[in-house]
């Protein structure tokens, strides 16, 4: 199953430890999971950043969503326990538990609460509404729809250039991606066309091993068949190298699987695009975001050192 959503996990969790004794996050996130039944799959899905799992993310908005409504507290570091509201609503068992849910208790509504600019037909702030995404979740959908847009962009700007042009982008592309070497750079071969292929590159210095790539500079509306591979295919036979095929189309399920069949590496034009936003060719950094969190180890630690200077000057 899918990694439920952090509301989904309110309920679940505050069962969890519905008994009153204090348990340690990662206990509590090991007894939802089983409970849960989520595969080790679902139990890997990181979150972009790669610092977290979602699951773990989630389980922490959770907890963090409870302890705001008074139904959970902290009484240690990386712990937590039921309070008394809390197992008062776990006895009354509700349908479900979720921001709208939380509602109803006033530290809820002071933690939810934003500032609305009054334009006289607002006359009170309002809560923001409920949203089964939490805040690391909108970040991330945000980021996608950002990253989506920048594609669609980038692959508008690239059907402008000429077809020789483009076969240079991508081997640039590539090198940029690690590919070829530092002293020799990407090589392409001198003429666009040149026998089925338009550019090599050398994955070492020497060039012992070779990547022999065609790009295609076609409309996104085209589809790239199963002629156009098997031609290339029958260009680079007998080479000694790999088979890169870059398009700003797509391909077709007959492409794919001739393709697949003798191991040619398809690149479409939403990969491509996707490929030069990740590998920071042809795009800018606008805005960086840097996400705090809480080092227990850090304010562990301060607390050690400042109990030893206590104990050496007082």
């Amino acid at each position: 199953m899918a990694v439920p959503k952090y509301d989904e996990l309110m309920k679940p969790l505050l069962t969890a430890v519905k008994d009153g004794e204090v348990y340690k996050i990662s206990d509590v996130t090991a007894i939802l999971a089983k409970k849960l039944n989520l595969s080790e799959e679902d139990l890997a899905e990181m979150l972009p950043s790669g610092r977290q799992t979602v699951f773990k993310n989630r389980v922490a908005w959770a907890k963090t969503y409870l302890k705001k409504a008074g139904l959970l507290d902290s009484p240690a570091r990386a712990a937590i326990v039921i309070t008394e509201a809390g197992k008062k609503v776990a006895a009354e068992n509700p349908e479900k538990i979720d921001s709208k849910y939380l509602e109803q208790f006033p530290s809820f509504v002071d933690f939810a609460s934003v500032s609305k600019p009054s334009n006289g037909n607002d006359p009170e702030p309002g809560i923001s509404r409920p949203t089964d995404l939490t805040p690391d979740d909108q970040l991330e959908d945000a980021y996608k729809q950002i990253n989506a847009g920048l594609a669609s962009d980038l692959l508008s700007e690239i059907l402008k250039i000429s077809p020789y042009t483009f076969e240079k982008l991508v081997i640039d592309l590539l090198s940029k991606m690690g590919y070829g070497t530092v002293a020799y750079g990407s090589h392409a071969t001198a003429a666009s066309g040149d026998d089925g292929i338009d550019g090599i590159i050398m994955e070492d210095k020497l060039g012992f091993s070779l990547i022999y790539m065609q790009a295609k500079k076609w409309a996104p509306d085209r589809a790239v068949g199963q002629p156009e591979i098997q031609s290339f295919v029958g260009a680079i036979a007998g080479k000694h190298g790999d088979g890169l095929f870059v398009t700003t189309a797509r391909f077709s399920q007959k492409a794919k699987d001739y393709a697949n069949i003798h191991h040619i590496i398809l690149i479409d034009g939403e990969k491509l695009a996707n490929l030069m936003i990740e590998h920071n060719f042809c795009v800018a950094t606008r805005k960086t975001f840097e996400i705090k969190a809480i080092d227990t180890d850090a304010l562990a630690e301060w607390c050690f050192l400042l109990k030893s200077y206590e104990k050496c000057h007082f």
